[in-house]
């Protein structure tokens, strides 16, 4: 069976794209393998069913978070998950002890709730055990979308994960859990924050951790390459090989005319120092102006362009 591809790999959005940025980035794939826009085209079908079942897993927050926790678990079993369940379909050959072992790092002590583990430690030829660590349960991944106006003024925001916790009965369930954070003015993108005791629990020892990365949404035509903002600047196909000037509006409101030099190429950057984020540097990358309806005076010109070669 084919292994599924990687969902934000398909919509070409990094990890630590924020919610908006994976939205618009399905919304212009969608476009562009739309059946309607392609007609008797079956690899541009399969291709927009492909971004479609990609969006389906990480569109929305709840289901970003599931999947992106589920993954989380299922590399922590060494790919052993399949389905939905956090704890259905484990394979690999492992049995049950080895995979609580793998959740909760430190492994199951004597007296476990899931009993028969590993026996309390004793003095085995007249020698004291040597002192282990308190066992502690796995940290958890979370993402904290916030917008670049809140991320400029900071305050407290919440967010909302699933944390294994020990139920009525003695084992481990999934629970849904809220919680807050105070975030300082000017955070960065993809900085993280470690919540300590806040990640899954140990039935036998202590919780883990939370590692909480700060992902801001730059707006529309706007994403993040390291801490460096990017910003789509759309050229007609003919000042790319031309040049000419193209209109502009930075991150801070400002508008312009941008020289575009002849022969740039589609993907090309010209960096702006002290135009983005924070005063960082603002990169503007070249991407063709889409045209959705022609004159008949540019489809006779385009034609005359064809026939020259061009």
């Amino acid at each position: 069976m084919m292994a599924e591809k990687d969902p934000y790999r398909v919509l070409g959005v990094g990890k630590d794209a924020s919610d908006g940025e994976i939205k618009r980035a399905f919304r212009k794939k969608a476009r562009q393998f739309h059946p309607d826009r392609n007609p008797e085209d079956a690899g541009a079908e399969a291709k927009f069913k492909e971004v479609q079942s990609a969006y389906d897993k990480i569109g929305t927050a709840e289901s970003r978070r599931d999947f992106d926790q589920q993954q989380q678990m299922a590399n922590m079993f060494g790919g052993g998950m399949r389905g939905g369940s956090h704890f259905g379909g484990m394979g690999g050959g492992q049995g049950f002890e080895d995979i609580l072992g793998q959740m909760f790092s430190g492994g199951m002590g004597g007296g476990s709730q899931f009993g028969g583990m590993r026996g309390n430690p004793s003095f085995q030829g007249g020698q004291r055990p040597r002192r282990q660590s308190r066992p502690k349960g796995s940290d958890i991944n979370v993402g904290l979308d916030i917008d670049i106006s809140e991320a400029e003024k900071g305050g407290t925001f919440s967010f909302t994960f699933k944390r294994l916790k020990p139920n009525s009965i003695g084992t481990m369930e999934a629970k849904s859990v809220t919680l807050k954070t105070k975030l300082e003015p000017g955070v960065k993108h993809g900085s993280v924050k470690r919540l300590k005791g806040q990640g899954h629990d140990h039935p036998e020892g202590d919780s883990g951790d939370v590692m909480l990365t700060v992902r801001i949404d730059a707006g529309e035509g706007r994403s993040w390459d390291g801490d460096v903002l990017i910003q789509e600047v759309h050229v007609p196909y003919s000042t790319l090989l031309l040049g000419g000037k193209v209109k502009i509006k930075l991150p801070s409101g400002k508008e312009g005319l941008l020289n575009i030099a002849p022969n740039s190429q589609i993907g090309g950057r010209r960096r702006m120092a002290k135009s983005g984020y924070l005063g960082g540097d603002l990169d503007l990358e070249f991407v063709l102006k889409e045209v959705d309806d022609l004159s008949n005076e540019q489809q006779e010109a385009l034609r005359n362009l064809r026939d020259l070669g061009l």
